[in-house]
């Protein structure tokens, strides 16, 4: 067995062992008018519930709200001043997103609020000479009990 195979091999068992796990939430993190005017530029989506603030204080949510697909881009690139536990896995040399199972947005994301993400592993299994992991990532607004997106997220990780 090659030394990536038994990298592999070992991180599949690990990963399997840490199935159900939950890591630690993110930091909080504002999100403001700018950064959702920033991605509806870089979208191409300026439609009026997130770019037109004083049209959209009259519309369905009181305010201008982020686009869920802002708060689905930036879930995983939180910043984190607590590590997440566990050890790095030993040979691993990248990980890649490879899409998702399953994405709803319970609830809007007003402009101001702060969000915070958790991830729990669900699954860990070798596809295509790669390990897939498969995370539950939940997106919390501050102050409210719903989340705002709720993400089977696949990623896989490469030895």
């Amino acid at each position: 067995m090659s030394d990536s195979e038994t990298n592999m091999a070992n991180a599949l068992e690990t990963l399997q062992g840490r199935i159900g796990e939950s890591s630690p939430p993110t930091d909080w993190y504002e999100i403001t008018q700018d950064r959702i005017n920033d991605f509806a530029d870089a979208t191409l989506d300026h439609q009026w519930i997130h770019v037109d603030v004083e049209r959209a204080k009259a519309g369905p949510f009181g305010a201008p709200i982020a686009h869920g697909q802002l708060t689905l881009s930036i879930m995983s690139h939180l910043p984190r001043t607590v590590p997440v536990p566990g050890a790095a896995l030993e040979g691993q040399k990248l990980g890649i997103n490879y899409g998702f199972d399953k994405v709803r947005f319970p609830s809007p994301v007003p402009v101001g609020a702060r969000i915070r993400t958790t991830s729990t592993l669900k699954r860990a299994e070798v596809k295509g000479g790669m390990i897939e992991v498969m995370n539950e990532i939940k997106v919390e607004i501050e102050g409210q009990d719903k989340p705002c997106v709720v993400a089977e997220s696949l990623g896989r990780l490469v030895f």
